[in-house]
């Protein structure tokens, strides 16, 4: 059986990433620095021969990062998935996606044109209500639901292919939320909210017999972006965790309620 690899990807500087005032803005696009940063991406990131599978937040920076930053792939007839499940956490206007009228209209038409699959998108996606709400509780659930749903695709992917061939899935997301999918804070004091830069990448394989589809990032990730293997202890992952949940709740961008 071939491995299983997913590259994770923050995506690219948005008007909102700006200043504080531009989270009023609804789910903004990128910049044209985020367009640049997206360029420089598509020539340095080395497995664009070996993706097999391009999933993507369904916001629209995370989709532009998608299609700007893996244009061969796009190219060769590879739909991008958007997954409702990996959207941002908080519940501001810049972290709201667009209904799924208005992102079929904007993807239907120009050279983008059939490129986005959105049929995982329910009329509520975006309400940040229910299992979509800023709560710590509901955003630690979807982001177990998303790593299974990722597990559960690759082995599928394998089924088909015989077991055969690795299974290579790029995945746009959110700084924020990032932490969560990945159970891993490191970084996430520092004034951004978040330890990703835009456009940063980082694989990451699933950990085996976990039920609830961890991830371990791999050592060949860990060295190249910080030199060492040497992550953060439990404990250390627990205090930096609740100490950023809750500076979240005092700014207003994480509710305490409990799902």
């Amino acid at each position: 059986m071939g491995k299983t690899t997913l590259h994770l990807v923050r995506h690219a500087q948005g008007y909102h990433n700006l200043n504080t005032a531009n989270h009023s803005l609804p789910d903004p696009s990128l910049t044209p620095l985020g367009e640049k940063q997206c360029l420089t991406l598509s020539t340095t990131f080395p497995f664009h021969t070996r993706t097999t599978h391009l999933i993507a937040s369904p916001l629209r920076r995370t989709l532009y990062t998608c299609l700007l930053s893996f244009p061969s792939q796009v190219s060769a007839g590879l739909r991008i998935i958007a997954l409702p499940e990996i959207q941002e956490t908080s519940d501001l206007p810049c972290d709201t996606g667009s209904s799924p009228q208005q992102l079929a209209e904007e993807f239907s038409t120009g050279k983008f044109a059939g490129t986005i699959d959105l049929s995982l998108l329910k009329s509520d996606w975006n309400s940040k209500t229910g299992k979509w709400s800023p709560a710590s509780s509901a955003i630690e659930k979807r982001a177990r639901e998303a790593r299974i749903w990722l597990r559960d695709l690759a082995e599928k992917a394998h089924e088909e292919r015989g077991g055969d061939g690795d299974v290579e899935v790029v995945v746009v997301t959110h700084g924020g939320f990032l932490h969560y999918f990945t159970e891993d804070w490191e970084g996430a004091e520092r004034g951004t909210g978040t330890g990703w830069e835009n456009t940063e990448w980082r694989s990451y394989g699933f950990v085996e017999g976990s039920e609830g589809a961890s991830l371990r990032e791999t050592r060949e990730s860990m060295v190249r972006r910080r030199g060492s293997e040497r992550g953060l202890t439990e404990d250390e992952q627990r205090e930096l965790r609740a100490s950023r949940e809750r500076e979240w709740r005092e700014s207003g961008f994480q509710s305490d309620a409990k799902l």
